[in-house]
C-alpha cells in the first residue's frame, strides 16, 4: 500500500473510533443538565442518583473521547503537511477557536463539576453542567465548521498557491456547516437517547431498579422522540443543499447514472460502477429524486456519466452508506414513536424493552455511516472542487505511517475495551441505594 492509501486509513480509523464516544458526550451532556435541574427544583433524591449513575458513565466516556480526538490534530501535521499548508490559515483558526475556547472551557468545568459537590450550591452546581453542555456543543460547532469548508468552501481567496481567510462571516455562517451542525447534533441526541433507553429497558427487564429506570427511559425518550423526526427533516433539506453543493455525492448517493428530469428513487438498487449502471434495480418511484433534490417531481438530476470518472466518489461505499443510515433514521423514528405510547406502560411490554436494548448499537452504526458518506463521497477531493486528497498526502515513507497505523490500531484497541469494560461494570452494577 502506499502512503496515500495508508494515511487515509490511519485518519479513518482514529476518526471512527473518536466518534463512538462524540455523540454520547454531545447528548448526555443535556440530560444530565435536565436531570441535575429536576433535583434542584424538586428536590427530588431519586435525580440525585440518576446524575450520578449516568455521571458517571459520561465521565468515562468524556475522558476516552479527549485522548483519541487529540491525536486526531497532530496526523494534520505529520500525515496531511501539504493539505495544512494550502489551507492552514483557515483550517488552522477554526480549531484554535475550539480549542481555546470551548474544549479547555468545558475541561475546566467538568474539573469543578467533580470535585464541587460539596463546595458549590446546588443550584451553581447544576449550572455548571448546563455549561458543559453548552462548551461540548461549541466544540462541535467549530470542528463541523471546519469540516464543512472542506466539503463547500467559502470566503478564502487563493494567493501564492494557498487559500487564505477573506472573510470569516462567510466561514463561519457557511450554510453547509449549520446544516451539518443541526444533523450531527440531532444524530448525537438519538444516539444518547437510545443508549440511555437500552441501559433503562436492560434493568427494567430485570425488575431492578423500576422507578429510577422508568424515569430515565421517559426522559432520555424525549429526547429520541424530538430527534428522530427533527433528524429526517433535516437531513432532508440538507439533501437538497446537497443538491447544488456536491452534486457528485448526490448522484453516488442515489446511484444515479443517467442525467434526467422527473429522475427515480429506487427501494432497492445495486450499483455496477464498472458497467456505469445499476445491476438491480428495484421498486422504482418516479419523479422522487427530483422533488427531494430540487424540490419539483420534473427537476432535472445531473447522473454520475455526466462527470469526469477521475471526479467521482466511490458509488457503492456512498451508496450503501446512505442508505443503511436513512433506513435506520426511520426505525429510530419509529421505535420511539411506539415507546411514547407504551411510556406508561413499559414494564408491561417486555418485547419493546428487548428492541430498545438490542437497539442500542444501531444509532453508533448510523452515525458512523453518516460520517463514512460525508468523507467518502466527497473524494476524490479534500477540498470539494479545490484539492484533491492525492495532492494533499505528506512526503514520508508508507513505512513510517505503517508503523503508526498499527500502534493506532493497538493502542486505541485497549484504550476501547478498557473504557467499554469500565462502562459495562457500572451498567451491571446499578445505581447506589443512596
Amino acid at each position: 500500500m502506499d502512503v496515500l492509501l495508508l494515511s487515509r486509513l490511519q485518519f479513518a480509523a482514529a476518526t471512527a473510533f473518536h466518534f463512538l464516544f462524540v455523540p454520547l458526550t454531545l447528548g448526555l451532556s443535556v440530560l444530565l443538565a435536565v436531570m441535575e435541574t429536576r433535583y434542584v427544583r424538586t428536590g427530588e433524591e431519586i435525580y440525585l442518583r440518576m446524575v450520578r449513575f449516568w455521571g458517571k458513565i459520561f465521565l468515562i466516556n468524556f475522558a476516552i473521547g479527549v485522548v483519541t480526538g487529540i491525536t486526531l490534530e497532530f496526523q494534520f501535521g505529520t500525515n496531511w503537511s501539504r493539505y495544512s499548508e494550502f489551507m492552514g490559515d483557515i483550517f488552522g483558526s477554526l480549531l484554535a477557536i475550539e480549542a481555546l475556547g470551548f474544549f479547555f472551557l468545558e475541561s475546566i468545568l467538568l474539573g469543578v463539576w467533580i470535585f464541587g459537590w460539596d463546595k458549590i450550591s446546588k443550584r451553581a452546581h447544576a449550572i455548571v453542567m448546563w455549561l458543559i453542555a453548552f462548551a461540548s456543543t461549541g466544540s462541535a460547532v467549530w470542528i463541523l465548521t471546519a469540516n464543512s469548508w472542506m466539503q463547500h468552501p467559502v470566503g478564502y481567496i487563493i494567493r501564492n498557491g494557498r487559500a487564505e481567510l477573506e472573510s470569516f462571516a462567510e466561514v463561519a455562517f457557511n450554510k453547509f456547516a449549520i446544516l451539518m451542525f443541526f444533523h450531527t447534533v440531532g444524530a448525537a441526541y438519538i444516539l444518547s437517547a437510545f443508549f440511555v433507553m437500552g441501559i433503562s429497558a436492560y434493568h427494567l427487564l430485570k425488575k431492578q431498579h423500576v422507578a429510577f429506570f422508568t424515569k430515565s427511559f421517559r426522559m432520555a425518550l424525549v429526547m429520541g422522540l424530538i430527534s428522530s423526526f427533527f433528524v429526517i427533516f433535516e437531513g432532508h433539506y440538507h439533501g437538497g443543499d446537497l443538491a447544488q453543493t456536491q452534486p457528485t455525492k448526490l448522484a453516488a448517493m442515489e446511484s444515479h447514472w443517467e442525467t434526467t428530469r422527473n429522475a427515480p428513487v429506487y427501494l432497492f438498487a445495486f450499483p455496477d460502477e464498472k458497467n456505469q449502471k445499476n445491476l438491480i434495480e428495484i421498486g422504482r418511484i418516479p419523479g422522487m429524486l427530483s422533488l427531494l433534490a430540487f424540490h419539483s417531481a420534473d427537476a432535472e438530476v445531473k447522473g454520475l456519466r455526466d462527470f469526469p470518472v477521475d471526479e467521482r466518489p466511490p458509488v457503492l461505499i456512498t451508496f450503501t452508506s446512505f442508505k443503511i443510515m436513512v433506513g435506520l433514521g426511520f426505525y429510530f423514528a419509529l421505535a420511539t414513536l411506539v415507546g411514547w405510547f407504551l411510556r406508561k406502560r413499559l414494564t408491561e411490554n417486555p418485547w419493546y424493552l428487548r428492541v430498545m436494548l438490542f437497539s442500542i448499537p444501531l444509532p453508533y452504526i448510523a452515525a458512523e455511516l453518516g460520517w463514512t458518506l460525508a468523507e467518502v463521497g466527497r473524494q476524490p477531493w479534500i477540498v470539494y472542487g479545490l484539492m484533491r486528497t492525492a495532492d494533499a498526502v505528506s512526503p514520508i515513507a508508507p513505512s513510517q505511517v505503517a508503523v503508526s497505523l498499527t500502534a493506532f490500531i493497538l493502542i486505541y484497541g485497549l484504550l476501547g475495551a478498557a473504557g467499554y469494560w469500565l462502562i459495562f461494570k457500572h451498567v451491571k452494577q446499578g445505581p447506589a441505594a443512596n
